[in-house]
């Protein structure tokens, strides 16, 4: 087990390379974007369930005052927006909170895949960094710090297989701006998707 910990970590290190001060460097643009946008989502989500919880990007491998980009908190509002819908869904929270905080690398990949199974919305990129962050959250409040830019690396390598064609026609992660009028359904679809998968995790754990 330990082995395969280890594995982790260094197939994380390849996705995410540490600079100086504990920063991640990612040359992608998208990527790029799409990190700091999930660490922003993480810690609003914190702040809203845990308002005496201090984090910071620099903690979750991201560099000071990153989430100030205006384009960066419009993102992350709309994501939230989404996101307030799905967590009206009792079911879906009650089966969230049994995902284990050192969920593995094959686990995670196997659930993260399904979410995009059969189509991509902005709903299930929602789920995808839901879970993610349930996870970070975990990861934080069990002192398991190793195991957040493990998580983050995981998100990365998803978007890149899975996502990365999408997010290009959508026109980046501004996309997500213009798709106002859909939230609610496509909320409600990833809801969906979500229990199903998380359903399969618990059933292949």
């Amino acid at each position: 087990m330990a082995d395969s910990r280890e594995k982790e970590r260094k197939e994380g290190d390849q996705e995410l390379k540490g600079a100086g001060g504990g920063e991640d460097v990612i040359d992608d643009a998208i990527l790029e974007q799409g990190a700091v946008v999930l660490r922003g989502y993480v810690i609003e989500r914190i702040n809203t369930q845990d308002p005496g919880r201090q984090v910071r990007s620099e903690d979750l491998g991201g560099r000071p005052n990153e989430q100030q980009d205006p384009q960066i908190k419009e993102v992350v509002e709309q994501l939230l927006k989404i996101a307030d819908d799905m967590n009206r869904n009792a079911e879906l929270q009650l089966l969230i909170n049994q995902v284990q905080g050192n969920c593995a690398r094959d686990i995670f990949m196997k659930v993260a895949r399904s979410i995009f199974a059969d189509g991509i919305n902005w709903g299930r990129v929602v789920a995808l960094f839901h879970l993610a962050y349930r996870l970070i959250y975990k990861a934080l409040t069990t002192n398991h710090l190793e195991n957040i830019r493990m998580v983050i690396s995981w998100v990365l390598e998803v978007i890149r297989e899975k996502l990365y064609s999408w997010l290009v026609q959508q026109g980046g992660w501004e996309g997500v701006i213009s798709g106002f009028s859909r939230w609610r359904t496509v909320a409600i679809v990833a809801s969906v998707v979500l229990v199903a998968t998380i359903v399969y995790y618990r059933k292949t754990r």
